[in-house]
């Protein structure tokens, strides 16, 4: 399991991904500071790293510059769009549009048993709809299943590190059948 640029040669933030993962994890696109850096939640008050050992999906808190290695834990970090902006209500419908394709053929080729979408945006333009819900989604994507779970990023005050820990948990029980219980530190 390796990771895979997400576009060719020069991808500012290479996917995380491999054939057969539990969870996908699909981000909006990549913040300045992750593209900078080609390393996934890399933002100083991004809560992604917290919640994924919280959650359960890892036994100990990773760091940004061991995102590859969250392919260990049956995890691939994506995004729908490839530009980095500061703040995801940069980017336009005409992004998602351009991206479409190219995202849900990366979901095909892969097929991970669940691509997770941080945040309702990405999820209601790549499908058209605007009665998200939190959760598991009726449809899917190919034979992946889709949930949509609340951004992590800091920016995002609506939800507690409490309530992020239990959304991404009840993903973690589905995808996993079985909960890793943090360890501390």
């Amino acid at each position: 399991m390796t990771a895979h640029p997400a576009s060719g040669e020069g991808a500012g933030l290479p996917d995380v991904i491999a054939e057969g993962l539990g969870v996908l994890f699909c981000g909006i696109n990549p913040g300045l500071m992750a593209a900078a850096t080609g390393h996934h939640f890399a933002g100083r008050g991004n809560r992604f790293w917290r919640v994924m050992h919280l959650a359960g999906f890892t036994a100990r808190e990773l760091t940004p510059e061991m995102d590859r290695g969250f392919l260990q834990h049956g995890c691939g970090l994506t995004t729908v769009v490839e530009r980095a902006t500061a703040r995801a209500d940069q980017l336009s419908s005409a992004d998602f549009l351009e991206a479409a394709a190219a995202f849900e053929h990366k979901v095909g080729r892969y097929a991970p048993r669940f691509v997770a979408f941080l945040g309702k945006a990405s999820f209601s333009a790549l499908s058209g709809r605007r009665d998200i819900r939190w959760g598991r989604q009726s449809a899917g994507i190919g034979t992946s299943g889709v949930w949509v779970l609340p951004n992590p990023s800091g920016r995002n005050r609506a939800f507690s590190l409490g309530r992020l820990v239990g959304a991404y948990h009840e993903l973690q029980k589905e995808a996993f059948g079985q909960s890793i219980t943090p360890s501390p530190g």
